[in-house]
């Protein structure tokens, strides 16, 4: 049995964490020749198998997921879809994987932690912060690697290898027929500075999430203190793109970050740290607090239809561009007033 990836990487470089809302550690263990649906019983706890790969994930009690992995290796018959899984030994297990710094194991015994696994120079690639796959196809079976990369590389401050970057076009001329590529993207959107991962994609010549210069502006209010959910993330991607609802389709988004970018876009008020307000200064920087009915009422209209109709007046200025502040609304609002 081997702790695996994530958790053996993070370790390596000392277990910190670089922002509070990163990802949770990462649990992957490996079993070499055990039935893992048995052993995921056998803890007592909740768990899910997985019969197609011969996995389980088992719910810990604070929440977190471990990963019951049979030892495997793999083949792409079809590049960008699922791989083959075959019986395999640890290392086939360590090899099948995407990145060097991801193929380092820890064995365990029943006296404790035993000794460092590393097939593939992962620990001087770790050491040097250095991101490279493991082998010459690896992008092109699953292009869904370089988002990944992406990811890490921005969550970890790594650079990529020679090699990574030499395989970027073959993950772009896959990137089509790479479902998981979207899910990745997904994720991206998660990460604790989507804009930093978006940018090095740009850099890495992979735009394929539009609008990294808003993630990044959004990165820069996180920050600096400000709450800023993924799904602002997203309809800051969403605003960027030619087709909004094709995208948050294709990424698996839900409705949430379109109807976001709905009301952002709108003259609608909103709290001053909401969301809708923080997109609202980024897509619109001319916009300003729009009159409420409260405003009216203050002004000496009474409470009832008539406020309504000197709300939807100054809407109605507004569309047209007969309104750039809030002093022009409140002059709008004292003419109207005057001629009614």
């Amino acid at each position: 049995m081997a702790l695996v990836g994530g958790a053996v990487r993070d370790a390596l470089l000392g277990g910190a964490r670089p922002d509070r809302q990163t990802p949770g550690v990462d649990l992957d263990v490996v079993l070499d020749g055990a039935d893992v649906e048995a052993v995921a019983r056998a803890t007592g706890l909740p768990f899910t198998f997985h019969p197609a790969f011969q996995n389980a994930t088992v719910t810990l009690p604070d929440g977190r997921g471990v990963d019951l992995v049979r030892a495997r290796r793999e083949t792409y018959p079809v590049p960008g879809r699922n791989p083959v899984p075959e019986p395999g030994t640890l290392e086939d297990d360590l090899r099948r994987r995407d990145f060097t710094l991801n193929a380092l194991a820890l064995t365990v015994t029943p006296d404790g932690p035993g000794a460092l696994l590393d097939v593939s120079g992962g620990r001087a690639d770790l050491e040097a912060r250095v991101l490279r796959p493991l082998h010459g196809r690896s992008l092109f079976e699953d292009a869904s690697r370089l988002i990944r990369a992406a990811r890490l590389a921005a969550r970890l401050t790594l650079s990529a290898s020679p090699e990574l970057l030499a395989q970027v076009p073959d993950a772009l001329g896959m990137a089509g027929a790479t479902p998981r590529l979207w899910a990745e993207l997904k994720l991206l959107l998660q990460e604790p500075r989507p804009g930093g991962a978006a940018g090095v994609l740009e850099a890495w010549g992979a735009g394929l999430l539009p609008g990294t210069a808003l993630l990044a502006a959004l990165d820069a209010r996180r920050d600096a203190g400000a709450e800023v959910p993924w799904t602002a993330y997203a309809a800051a991607a969403l605003s960027a793109g030619p087709d909004p609802a094709a995208l948050a389709e294709r990424l698996g988004l839900g409705d949430r970050p379109g109807a976001l970018l709905d009301r952002a876009l709108s003259d609608s008020f909103h709290p001053p740290d909401s969301p809708e307000v923080l997109l609202r200064a980024l897509l619109r920087p001319d916009a300003y607090p729009p009159l409420t009915g409260r405003d009216v009422v203050a002004r000496g209209v009474p409470p009832g239809p008539q406020v309504g109709e000197v709300l939807a007046h100054l809407a109605a200025l507004r569309r047209g561009g007969g309104l750039r502040s809030r002093e022009d609304e409140r002059a709008a609002l004292e003419r109207y007033l005057q001629e009614r």
